[in-house]
């Protein structure tokens, strides 16, 4: 039977279709438009060492064919990594489709110069697209070589300081300069610019000696720069060591019948004994304020808000700054700190004033000292009122030497009506007797501060 054209024309259309479908899917596959996909972790804006980053690069479809990691400065240019990648079986059905690389870019190896490095990254895949080139992938990141530390330098000569005393160095930095300040030991105290008034890249740094912190402590200017770079500077320094005082404190059932009601709020295991919940807010809640002081620091003004002599409030000194406490109870001894601060006696509800100009940071219950006024001085510097019966100024009020902050109280650990007064320097508690001495303030800060004072 002869088949009609008819149906001829039908075989050979789907003879065609048969044949042009997979010729399509083929086509489809091979010439596949979908580019490699780079990933890069976190890239500095600077490089002053050694940085590795880390390169992780993917394609799904018919696989990776190469990788290139190249750099540049100006008009010279050089590879840093380079990668073929095998093609294996059909549609690269075994090939890499996914791989990480972790390159290390180290500005001394590589010699490279004080300035703009710009890092290249490209990846192709199997693609027949681009005359067999494949699709391309093209991640570049600038970046500023910068390998010479800041310049740091003091101002100041003479810097007397006493153990549990603060100090103060005025100092320069050079422009590139993020951060400075001053170490004493592992401990840090920010430095701040001198602000109006002052000559320019002046600045100054408040610093604490704790009481405790040893007989020969380390202590050095510090700068870091925008890349990272470090650098220290020494400077003169005397430190007048200082003998503190030994107190016992008996602790009667009466006593702590009396306190602690007052830490209601802090949750107990019912099984502790009065003398536990005792010891416990002793050690445990005064450690808490202790760090949460120094967190509160943070928020202080970088300009001086402060002027002269501190004011003391009147009343007999009832127990001094580091007096090392033993806590006696029924004679034995269950615990021992240190005060930090000046106890001063007071009438009841007595008024208490601001002993210097500033804003206040903190004014509500902080655990042994009850309620509590903080007042941020500027540039580090802070004084606390403690055992409070209220407040008369809330956080954020700004408050001037003599204005009435609070009215005395016996709240937290107090024991009977009076006012703790601490000075802190960046959260470092610190004598108090230094700031209320008109002498001791003019020898050791003012003249620092009209060192670096602008000619009128």
């Amino acid at each position: 039977m002869v088949k009609s054209k008819k149906t001829i024309y039908g075989l050979t259309l789907t003879a065609l279709i048969i044949i042009a479908i997979p010729a399509i899917w083929f086509i489809t596959i091979i010439f596949e438009k979908e580019k490699p996909v780079i990933n890069l972790d976190t890239l500095p804006d600077f490089i002053s060492q050694k940085q590795k980053v880390q390169i992780s690069i993917s394609d799904m479809k018919l696989g990776i064919q190469s990788l290139k990691v190249s750099y540049s400065q100006g008009a010279s240019e050089a590879t840093l990594l380079e990668k073929e990648f095998p093609y294996k079986e059909f549609l690269n059905k075994n090939g890499v489709r996914e791989y990480t690389e972790v390159i290390e870019l180290d500005p001394i190896e590589l010699r490279l110069a004080q300035g703009q490095l710009d890092l290249k990254i490209q990846a192709c895949d199997y693609s027949k697209r681009n005359g067999g080139d494949g699709n391309i992938s093209i991640i570049t990141h600038s970046m500023i070589v910068d390998t010479i530390p800041p310049a740091i330098r003091a101002i100041s000569r003479q810097h007397y300081i006493a153990q549990g005393g603060s100090g103060i160095i005025t100092y320069k930095t050079s422009p590139d300069t993020v951060e400075s300040g001053v170490y004493v030991n592992d401990k840090f105290f920010k430095g701040f610019p001198a602000g109006v008034g002052y000559e320019e890249e002046t600045c100054v740094a408040y610093f604490a000696l704790p009481f405790n912190e040893g007989d020969d402590p380390e202590i050095y200017l510090w700068a870091k720069d925008r890349a990272s770079n470090t650098t220290q500077s020494v400077f003169y320094y005397h430190i007048k060591k200082k003998s503190f005082r030994d107190d016992s404190i008996t602790v009667s059932d009466r006593l702590l019948k009396r306190i602690l009601p007052n830490f209601d709020y802090c949750q107990f295991d019912p099984a502790l004994s009065d003398v536990d919940k005792f010891v416990k807010i002793n050690n445990e809640l005064r450690k808490k304020n202790k760090d949460y002081l120094i967190e509160l620091s943070k928020e202080t003004k970088p300009e001086k808000l402060w002027e002269g002599a501190w004011l003391r409030m009147k009343g007999a000194e009832m127990a001094g700054f580091a007096d090392h406490r033993s806590y006696l109870y029924n004679d034995e001894k269950i615990d021992d700190q240190n005060h930090m601060g000046v106890d001063l006696a007071s009438f009841a509800n007595s008024p208490i004033e601001a002993a210097n100009d500033g804003v206040v940071i903190f004014a509500q219950k902080l655990g042994i000292y009850g309620l509590t006024v903080v007042i941020d001085h500027g540039q580090g510097l802070a004084s606390l009122y403690g055992h409070l019966s209220s407040f008369s100024v809330a956080q954020g009020s700004v408050v001037k030497k003599g204005d009435v902050i609070a009215y005395s109280g016996r709240t937290g650990l107090a024991n009977g009506d009076h006012l703790h007064f601490s000075i802190l320097v960046h959260g470092i508690f610190v004598n108090p007797l230094e700031w209320w001495d008109a002498h001791w303030i003019e020898n050791n800060i003012t003249r620092k501060l009209d060192l670096i004072k602008k000619a009128e």
